[in-house]
């Protein structure tokens, strides 16, 4: 552990001071090899102070300190990224579920729709619609208790016809005790068949849905 721990650290430097010379012209190195020389070649009878060099060389040194603090943060977010790429890949095969208003329907097995109600409902309505915004199947759930709830959709529309595989929206809403309209926290299940990657962050496919990997929310065995 302490051998990692230094040759990381001693990377980190190392990049830092490239990066600031490749800025700046320079480093630390480079402007002590500079004043050693300066010091060298002064005349003895009318030596410089070196007040002015310490100065400046406190403030490279500042400089690197905060290329350090840089280089340090790069290696700690590349190292979540790859993280993360990891644990969304272990996905793979297995049965997610993740915030979404998606369902996917493979053409003839039913789809899953699950949800949860903020509170118990009357007058409950389930919409599915399809990649227009169309509504393909309008349901009615009748009273609706509060907590996680799922309905297992035929993929049928309103006029008994089987849909074509694919992704649908849907959305679940209801009337409270109070007469106020609840709408319901709607999930989007399935196996996980793939992961891509996009702008630094990884999705997570189900059929032909994406979902990000941070809005997964329990994983199950298939």
């Amino acid at each position: 552990m302490s051998t990692t721990i230094t040759g990381t650290t001693a990377t980190t430097s190392t990049y830092a001071a490239d990066a600031m010379k490749k800025s700046i012209g320079m480093n630390k190195d480079d402007f002590l090899v500079l004043f050693m020389e300066q010091l060298k070649h002064q005349d003895p009878l009318n030596p410089q102070d070196p007040t002015e060099f310490l100065g400046q060389l406190a403030q490279l040194t500042q400089v690197e300190q905060a290329y350090n603090t840089s280089a340090t943060l790069e290696k700690l977010l590349a190292a979540q990224d790859s993280s993360m790429a990891m644990s969304s890949v272990a996905l793979i095969g297995k049965e997610v579920t993740a915030l979404g208003i998606q369902a996917v329907f493979d053409g003839s097995n039913p789809a899953t729709l699950s949800y949860q109600m903020p509170a118990n409902t009357s007058a409950t309505t389930l919409r599915i619609t399809n990649a227009s915004g169309q509504t393909v199947r309008q349901i009615d759930l009748g009273t609706v208790a509060a907590g996680n709830g799922s309905y297992q959709w035929d993929g049928k529309d309103g006029q008994g016809n089987l849909l074509p595989a694919g992704s649908y929206n849907f959305g679940i809403s209801g009337i409270d005790g109070l007469g106020n309209t609840q709408i319901a926290t709607t999930y989007t299940t399935g196996v996980a068949d793939g992961v891509r990657f996009e702008n630094g962050m990884a999705y997570v496919t189900i059929g032909a849905v994406s979902v990000p990997f941070s809005d997964v929310t329990t994983v199950k065995q298939s």
